[in-house]
């Protein structure tokens, strides 16, 4: 670190030759001239290093004492930058490029989100650009915790925000809101009900009364598990049935066969590019648009726009729109690629119902022209969890349904 210091302010080798070195040595060190490295060459000559400020001190201390010095060698970041003082257009942009650094440094030019999983970075990045945090915003000016709290206020989802300024980069840190669990209430009447016809495989009853076993088949709708719970009297009592009513809770999993069905047009509208083209440059600054070439008033009626943005230091862009004119045609499909697409989108909506622990057993597709759409039926084999909830019967029907009739 000592050389460092040495190097960026500057060093001399100087060699003295006077009659009495050792009187030289004391004079320099009287008048605190910080020398090192000294090495005796004879009797009457040394060799030392010391600071370039210094330099022309010492000669002169060895003029007084009858003899003579001379320079070496010098080194360090002075001499680096006086063999450029005549190119004064390298000491310009070096200039520049030191004030750059210096004044850049001090800017936001990114901004990284981290610890969302749910809500999107974008609309994190949108709320703090409305609370003016953007890049080409100056750091050390930015009220980091009081913008933290403002944009919580505005989004819900998060719990948790801190803004932390690493030099030219913008650290959002969050921790979303925990939903908190959903809450069954035992006490509201609710019936477990079969979302769609099958054959039961097993029955996990919780809360309620099971009305179906393993073996039974049921269809869409039928009471799987009942809310409604039956309280049967001791043995030779002549007391009544008693019942209660509950949330029912349990899972019924069961043999399914779905058939799901999906079509499409075998004919799409094309475009057929006429050749004729326009293009506008633009330069996007803090926000604001300024056109530099080109124009955007198309007088076509339909066409495409294509657009390049280059980004650049700061809040800064550039960017290039291409508008290309079209006629709309009729195009025919590809009949194997359309069959794939609408197989693709048939299993998409059969996981879709059996939920993420529900399995597929077997499924075949079967595919067929209508005219000018292609039909595509899906037919599967499943194995799922059938319950879906329904509001329960009232007492007075549910006892009414278990009388016993003459």
């Amino acid at each position: 670190m000592k050389w460092l210091f040495n190097f960026l302010r500057g060093m001399v080798v100087i060699q003295v030759t006077v009659p009495f070195p050792e009187r030289f040595v004391n004079l320099c060190a009287q008048e605190n001239l910080e020398f090192w490295a000294m090495d005796w060459l004879d009797g009457n000559t040394v060799r030392l290093t010391a600071r370039r400020r210094h330099r022309d001190r010492i000669l002169e201390l060895a003029g007084q004492l009858g003899g003579e010095g001379a320079v070496e060698r010098s080194r360090g970041l002075p001499d680096f930058l006086a063999r450029f003082r005549t190119r004064y257009a390298f000491l310009l942009g070096l200039g520049l490029t030191l004030l750059a650094v210096l004044v850049f440094s001090r800017f936001v030019l990114t901004i990284e989100v981290k610890g969302n999983e749910r809500v999107p970075t974008p609309v994190i990045l949108t709320q703090l650009r409305l609370l003016g945090v953007h890049p080409g915003v100056y750091g050390p000016a930015l009220e980091r915790k009081q913008l933290a709290q403002d944009a919580l206020v505005e989004l819900p989802e998060l719990s948790f925000m801190a803004l932390n300024l690493h030099g030219t980069r913008l650290e959002v840190i969050v921790r979303e809101v925990v939903e908190p669990p959903k809450r069954v209430d035992v006490a509201e009447n609710i019936d477990l009900a079969a979302q769609a016809d099958g054959l039961v495989l097993k029955v996990e009853p919780e809360l309620g009364d099971s009305l179906v076993k393993a073996g039974d088949t049921v269809a869409k709708g039928d009471i799987l598990i009942s809310g409604t719970v039956t309280m049967e009297p001791p043995l030779y009592s002549d007391a009544p049935t008693r019942y209660f009513q509950t949330h029912a809770r349990g899972r019924v999993w069961a043999r399914t066969w779905r058939t799901l069905t999906a079509s499409i047009p075998l004919t799409a509208q094309g475009k057929d590019y006429t050749g004729r083209e326009a293009s506008c440059w633009s330069l996007n600054v803090f926000g604001r648009r300024i056109e530099i070439f080109g124009t955007t008033s198309i007088s076509w009626p339909i066409y495409d726009k294509i657009t390049t943005v280059r980004q650049l230091p700061l809040d800064i862009s550039l960017q290039r729109e291409v508008f290309r004119e079209y006629e709309p045609v009729a195009l025919a499909l590809d009949q194997q690629a359309a069959q794939t697409m609408l197989e693709q989108r048939l299993r998409k909506q059969l996981h879709t119902l059996i939920g993420e622990d529900g399995t597929v057993s077997a499924s075949r597709y079967e595919a067929r022209v209508e005219g000018e759409t292609l039909a595509v039926t899906l037919y599967a084999e499943c194995r799922e969890e059938i319950t879906t909830e329904q509001p329960g019967r009232a007492m007075r029907e549910f006892q009414g349904a278990q009388a016993p009739t003459g």
